[in-house]
């Protein structure tokens, strides 16, 4: 697909998610592989104006992270256009509307999803951004306030006379948050509102086969992952292969997990130098440990890390531990291999206890509500 003048590798995208789509985040799912565009955390347009030193760690990029967008919130239409600009200067290839963050401090300031009760006064603060930069401008956007307020196709065809060049739609209300069943009717809805640019799903992508029913059954031109990213960093690379040739690739197994969390820990290290980086990544360290099986004794040990030495320490605490689940090769005995995700919008498959087969939890992030 297309997203203004870029031709991306893959329709699959990475939604900003406060607090850990970092650059060592970002470049660890590049290398992976299968992932055609990514967005940076969200950031206050007001805070990168005034250039605080951690609105620019969030913006922070390198010549491989691209193709990239940074996401703005915020409610001041000069502001907004004013940090558009400077996005451009970074030589990003866009900037995003947060209009669906449905955080309270987010909505409390006008931006998030309060923008979507608003739709000319919206329509003009894009409008100003459009006019401001030469590279694009989208929009991310839930499907309403709440069941009542369903305002996403409104507004998109609001937006897209404002000249935005592409909407993301979480398929859930702000009421929702992250709960409740995704409603991809909500999302046909938008795409069947808008007349030319690509709508792009988001909600629950968490397999395969869910980015494939969302798009099969919203004609959505691409999908957004987000929390999926966080359960499995392949998802980008086997959904890429499973929509071009309808293979499904295995899913990695304990020495790739291995691999690539190191990868990803020294990756923390070198952007946040040693000791930051590893105290940030006690939040990720356990989101590779949900694929591990049993992984009690690691979730503990990684949340108490402040070297490079903490962190070998407990994986390698952490192998004596997970012996007595695996046969003789190493590999999990079957009563202890992690069921795989599901999406809230797929059926249950065979032999699939759906009341334990919750949603993706929403990881702990910077912000005071989820």
């Amino acid at each position: 697909m297309r997203l203004g003048p870029h031709e991306l590798s893959s329709n699959l995208f990475l939604s900003p998610l406060a607090g850990y789509t970092n650059l060592p985040m970002r470049m660890t799912l590049r290398e992976l592989g299968g992932l055609g565009w990514a967005t940076t955390d969200l950031v206050s347009a007001k805070s990168l104006l005034l250039r605080n030193r951690t609105a620019l760690k969030l913006v922070e990029t390198c010549a491989a992270d691209r193709p990239l967008s940074i996401q703005l919130f915020g409610s001041d239409a000069a502001d907004m256009r004013a940090a558009a600009v400077l996005c451009e200067g970074l030589g990003v290839q866009g900037v995003d509307i947060n209009m669906g963050c449905p955080v309270r401090k987010v909505v409390n300031s006008g931006g998030g999803s309060a923008m979507m009760t608003e739709l000319g006064r919206t329509a003009d603060l894009v409008r100003g951004m459009v006019e401001a930069v030469r590279i694009p401008v989208t929009a991310k956007m839930r499907l309403g306030w709440d069941e009542d307020n369903l305002t996403a196709p409104d507004l998109s065809r609001a937006l897209e006379e404002a000249g935005v060049a592409a909407i993301f739609v979480h398929g859930r209300t702000r009421a929702q948050g992250f709960a409740g069943t995704v409603n991809l009717a909500g999302i046909r809805a938008v795409v069947q509102a808008v007349r030319a640019i690509p709508v792009v799903g988001n909600g629950d992508i968490t397999t395969p086969a869910a980015a494939k029913h969302m798009l099969d059954e919203t004609g959505c031109a691409g999908v957004s992952i987000g929390r999926g990213a966080f359960y499995d960093p392949w998802i980008f690379l086997r959904t890429e292969r499973y929509l071009r040739t309808g293979e499904l690739l295995p899913e990695p197994d304990f020495a790739e997990r291995v691999r690539v969390m190191r990868r990803h820990f020294e990756r923390h290290c070198e952007f946040y130098g040693e000791a930051h980086g590893a105290r940030l990544f006690r939040k990720v360290g356990p989101w590779y440990a949900r694929g591990f099986g049993p992984s009690k004794h690691f979730k503990q040990r990684v949340i108490t890390i402040s070297s490079r030495a903490d962190f070998e320490g407990a994986l390698a605490e952490f192998m004596v531990w997970r012996a007595p689940f695996c046969d003789e090769r190493g590999d999990l005995l079957p009563k202890y291999r992690p069921e795989p995700a599901r999406a809230s919008f797929m059926e249950p498959g065979p032999g699939t206890d759906a009341a334990s087969r919750g949603a993706i939890p929403v990881p702990k992030g910077p912000v005071d509500v989820w």
